[in-house]
């Protein structure tokens, strides 16, 4: 009598554990879908590759059995997440394991049975048994022989050769990411630890790595002796990605490495996982691992936020760190210090905070993609993106704000907030009054801004919006700016700033011209600004004349590695000293001189105020030597002298310099100088001169400029001889003492520079013979090496140390003191006024390494240095950004130990 058939139950596949097994998901009743181990029945399949066990001492890694990766593959790639039938034919007793037959529908919507198809394949083989074999058997066996005398799977001639390679561990990941970094790797997901961690197969070189998801953190399982402890929603975060990748083809971007683990994106198909994850509330941003994103930061953070406010899982009892905004209560008077563009300025709240407001329902102007043939030829022609002066109108909406609103005081009304989208951060949208006008409704009446469409149901928009929608009528009926027929307007503007040569033709003519006009565009320091000169129509770079002004802190960027580079001591105070007195203002400004850089140096005047004097007369610059021959000379005198008395800023730890300095260790000898570097060299070697024959040197150059001027030289008269002195014409048209290092051709000299220790190729006819009475005065320009310290090996980390140095010290003033001599040349220290020492502060920022000295008498200051290398190593600063490379990590990269 025949048995009746196995009832038939569905389920869905979770997991594919080798070519004869699977894990099959039941229906969820109340709780975690239930889940059961399913063997096909009448096969066996190869086996699958296992790894050692580090936990069992006598464990050893296996390979695959001939195609037995292909043949898990079969069963995955058809029934991973797939609705399947199967049955259960019968149970091991004691091991409770079950055997059975799995029915997947095929294209035509019919039953398939799974078990004979991977036999039909060749990939698994038919297990013999009983003295008659049942009719399934016999249908089984039958497929095998076809397969057999086909050479399929397992059967082919070169079955011994389809065995996977596989990559169990990663010996170098900081390398192995290197090399993989912005790739999108295939992979497949072969584990699912937690919500954000998985184990994967990288394709098709077969690395087994860990990958934690970049810039997120799931709730997490807690081991406590031989048991795991879920943390909350830690079970349901591990089964909303388990069903999403568990097995499932993706795409990995590594990132980062954290131990021997990777930090990465894995993009689904569908999507990106941790996107889902945050909008979900199962996981949290986490700002260590957001670091190493390589994209995307917005776009998880807006899925948090959007969590946050919804209050799901991990947020149910989320309260915010700050009540919600209440928009009609939101109204203030604050000063406008910038205009950003047509439709943003910043604005300092009365608390002090500086905000970023944009107009609310207005759209400044933008450049269509049919106008981009007609746009203005300075578009083409520039080779940086200048939206001001390029795009139609720009420059006409930002001078109308700049003009009525700069410095003045204004009514702020906060209309709505917008959440960031389309890759837009979050924008606080206001509506801005002065004297009662609103500013976005003067900017529509124009023409230079247009008025945003909002949807019906759209209630962020201006508390002003149908006055906004009435002045567009107007300007477009009168045929206003943007709605003009009319060619708009074009800005040829020249940019100066980079260009050397271009700035030495302006140079002439700005100094002839005495005070000129210019809007302040851009300050990067107390003393740096970006201007534009509208009667010139030229954009400069332009540093004060007379001071010295601490640096600004700043960020700078290496390898893709983003950092905040601090600044001097009121470096940052003095930065917006400036921009509160001067940014965007229209002020005066007086030529002096240009740099090698082709930036422009002199005074600038800003309602009458000489902004040199107003930055020392408050603390926040100390005057420099070359202000001695200038007119503002006893004005910058006074006000430092002030400053000091006051011990304003700067100035508030001052003490009278003295020319020898006595330190408490008597072995070191000390007899600081006064000095300013002039030029570098190579390495750390720099030229310098002493502030105390500054003015000698200042007379003796006003006397060769007095005596060549009124006798001058006959071109062509002079003779080039190599190592003769002489007077060369520098390019800012004044006589120096030069010395012949060189005669490169009968035109053509190379001489260097003895009073300022810089070099040049020049022209014969721009040299003549040194009168006599100007040969005997010593050479000004002394050469020194920074003592203690050393460039790294590498070609590029010795460059940026020595541009720091270079940024840090050229044309400034210090105090230098003699450390020691080494075959003729002199080692030294270098030291601000206020006592901060040069080089262990780029020893200290990661710039430079600290030199071995064994002399006794320097043990207290090698022990200072090895202080501050101690604290870059700790921090991870540029040398040591990827830890200690000085011992072994040296050996690994190649360095000699």
């Amino acid at each position: 009598m025949a048995q009746p058939a196995p009832p038939m139950i569905r389920g869905i596949v979770k997991q594919v554990l080798s070519g004869d097994s699977v894990i099959i998901r039941g229906q969820p009743k109340g709780g975690p879908p239930p889940e059961r181990q399913l063997c096909l029945s009448n096969i066996t399949a190869p086996k699958l590759a296992r790894r050692a066990n580090p936990n069992v001492e006598s464990s050893t890694a296996t390979n695959d059995e001939p195609f037995a990766w292909e043949a898990r593959e079969f069963l995955r790639t058809r029934l991973i997440g797939k609705e399947v039938l199967f049955s259960v034919e019968y149970k091991v007793p004691g091991t409770g394991r079950e055997y059975g037959c799995i029915f997947l529908k095929n294209a035509t919507g019919e039953l398939e049975n799974v078990t004979e198809a991977i036999v039909a394949e060749g990939l698994v083989e038919v297990r013999r048994g009983g003295i008659k074999p049942s009719d399934e058997q016999t249908k089984l066996i039958d497929l095998e022989e076809i397969a057999k005398t086909q050479g399929k799977g397992r059967w082919a001639n070169d079955a011994s050769e389809h065995v996977r390679k596989i990559n169990w561990s990663v010996e170098n990941p900081r390398h192995f990411l290197d090399t993989h970094t912005g790739k999108e790797i295939p992979a497949i997901v072969e584990h699912v630890r937690d919500g954000c961690t998985v184990r994967l197969f990288l394709l098709p070189e077969f690395y087994h790595i860990t990958v934690m998801l970049s810039g997120i953190k799931s709730p997490m399982f807690k081991r406590e002796g031989d048991k795991e402890f879920p943390e909350p929603f830690a079970d349901e975060a591990k089964f909303f990605t388990e069903s999403r990748l568990l097995q499932r083809e993706v795409k990995v971007i590594l990132e980062g490495v954290s131990n021997t683990n990777f930090l990465g994106t894995v993009i689904h198909p569908a999507g990106n996982i941790s996107e889902l994850l945050l909008r979900e509330g199962f996981a949290r941003c986490v700002d260590w691992s957001m670091a190493v994103l390589s994209k995307g930061h917005d776009i998880l953070r807006a899925a948090e936020k959007l969590a946050k406010e919804k209050r799901i899982r991990i947020w149910k009892e989320y309260v915010p760190s700050t009540p919600a905004i209440e928009i009609k209560d939101q109204e203030f008077s604050g000063k406008v210090l910038e205009i950003v563009n047509a439709d943003a300025v910043v604005v300092r709240h009365p608390s002090g905070k500086d905000m970023k407001i944009h107009l609310s329902s207005v759209r400044p102007p933008r450049v269509q993609p049919k106008e981009d043939a007609e746009l203005a030829p300075v578009a083409k022609e520039n080779k940086r993106s200048r939206p001001l002066y390029d795009i139609p109108y720009m420059f006409e909406a930002r001078e109308f704000m700049r003009k009525k609103l700069v410095g003045k005081k204004v009514n702020v009304k906060i209309d709505y907030i917008k959440l960031p989208n389309d890759g837009f951060p979050e924008r606080t949208c206001a509506t801005i009054t002065i004297g009662g006008v609103n500013v976005a409704e003067a900017l529509v009446s124009k023409g230079f801004v247009t008025v945003l469409r909002h949807r019906q149901d759209d209630d962020q928009r201006s508390s002003h919006y149908d006055e906004l929608l009435a002045a567009e009528t107007r300007a477009v009926k009168n045929g206003k700016g943007l709605h003009s027929k009319k060619e708009p307007p074009i800005h040829r503007v020249a940019d100066l700033s980079g260009e050397a040569a271009k700035a030495k033709q302006f140079l002439p003519f700005l100094q002839r011209a005495g005070r000129s006009s210019a809007i302040v565009e851009f300050v990067a320091s107390g003393s740096r600004m970006r201007l534009y000169l509208p009667k010139e129509t030229c954009l400069v770079t332009f540093l004060l004349a007379g001071i010295s002004c601490p640096r600004a802190g700043r960020i700078a960027t290496s390898q893709g590695v983003i950092t905040n580079m601090d600044g001097d001591a009121f470096g940052d105070e003095a930065q917006r000293f400036t921009k509160d007195m001067v940014m965007q203002r229209e002020v005066e400004v007086e030529v002096e001189g240009i740099d090698k850089a082709g930036n422009f140096i002199g005074w600038m005047f800003v309602d009458d105020k000489n902004l040199s004097v107003a930055l020392v007369e408050s603390g926040l610059s100390s005057v420099h030597f070359s202000a001695e021959r200038t007119s503002f000379y006893h004005q910058l005198s006074r006000a430092e002298e002030l400053a000091k008395q006051q011990k304003l800023k700067m100035w508030a730890k001052y003490e009278e310099p003295k020319d020898v300095v006595v330190v408490e260790e008597t072995e070191r000898k000390c007899n600081y100088k006064k000095i300013i570097v002039t030029e570098f060299k190579n390495e750390l070697t720099f030229y310098a001169q002493l502030v105390e024959t500054g003015p000698q040197l200042e007379q003796l150059m006003t006397d060769l400029n007095t005596e060549l001027g009124s006798s001058p030289p006959l071109p062509g008269s002079f003779t080039a001889r190599k190592g003769e002195m002489c007077a060369a014409r520098f390019v800012d048209n004044s006589w120096y003492r030069a010395k012949i290092e060189s005669v490169k051709s009968p035109s053509e000299v190379s001489v260097f520079y003895v009073d300022y220790g810089n070099r040049e190729v020049l022209p014969v006819t721009r040299l003549c013979p040194l009168p006599s009475a100007f040969i005997a005065f010593p050479n000004q320009a002394k050469e020194f090496t920074l003592a203690f310290v050393e460039l790294p090996k590498d070609p590029d980390q010795a460059e940026d140390a020595m541009e720091e140095l270079q940024k840090r010290v050229l044309n400034r003033q210090f105090l230098l003191n003699v450390e020691y001599k080494n075959g003729g040349q002199e080692f030294v220290s270098v030291m601000t006024e206020g006592g901060d020492d040069v080089g262990k502060s780029l020893v200290a920022d990661g710039f430079v390494l600290v030199e071995k000295r064994k002399e006794k008498r320097l043990q207290k200051m090698m022990e200072e240095y090895r202080k501050a290398q101690d604290t870059a190593r700790t921090t991870r600063l540029n040398l040591w950004r990827y830890g200690d490379f000085t011992e072994d990590d040296a050996r690994e990269f190649g360095y000699p130990n």
